[in-house]
């Protein structure tokens, strides 16, 4: 990728842009507020509305900016080790991703099937994420004379400010 390694785990570390990267996952639900840590999770769904399965990824190992290790979640087809280890090259970086199914139905499928899927999916997610990390995605942007707020502190600023538009749906009753 034209980025430094940093690029792609400022992408990694935004857990509501993983739709925006990973294929077949199609919107962001929840995101921890710990996430990326080792055992914090993101809430997605998987596939095309209306036919969304709701599910979850979690971080097993977080070691920016050299390597992570996901556990995607995506019943019923099963759950998949996702491992990213990237380093530096040149101005740039390589990414490596490594993925195979570890629970469920997807296990049962012959290796050689299962992996010509899994590599031409992988190919597509990083190329997303090349466009991400290599326009600054995942970044926070920031203006001289300024000081970085945390992403819970600017919720907690969002909230607070008079005369805010509610623009709330509400579903059912």
């Amino acid at each position: 990728m034209n980025c430094p390694p940093e690029n792609v785990f400022a992408v990694l570390a935004d857990g509501w842009l993983y739709p925006s990267w990973v294929v077949g996952a199609s919107r962001m639900r929840a995101v921890d507020a710990t996430w990326p840590e080792a055992g914090s999770g993101i809430h997605h769904s998987v596939g095309v509305w209306p036919a969304l399965i709701d599910d979850s990824t979690s971080a097993l190992e977080w070691d920016p900016p050299r390597h992570a290790l996901f556990r995607a979640r995506g019943w019923p087809v099963g759950e998949a080790h996702v491992a990213l280890d990237v380093r530096a090259r040149g101005n740039g970086c390589i990414v490596r991703i490594t993925e195979d199914a570890t629970a469920g139905p997807g296990r049962f499928v012959p290796l050689f099937l299962r992996d010509s899927a899994i590599r031409m999916r992988n190919v597509e997610t990083l190329r997303r994420l090349a466009f991400l990390a290599e326009g600054g995605a995942g970044k926070v942007p920031q203006v001289p004379g300024t000081t970085t707020v945390s992403k819970s502190k600017k919720a907690e600023a969002a909230q607070s400010i008079p005369n805010m538009p509610d623009h709330t749906a509400t579903l059912g009753k």
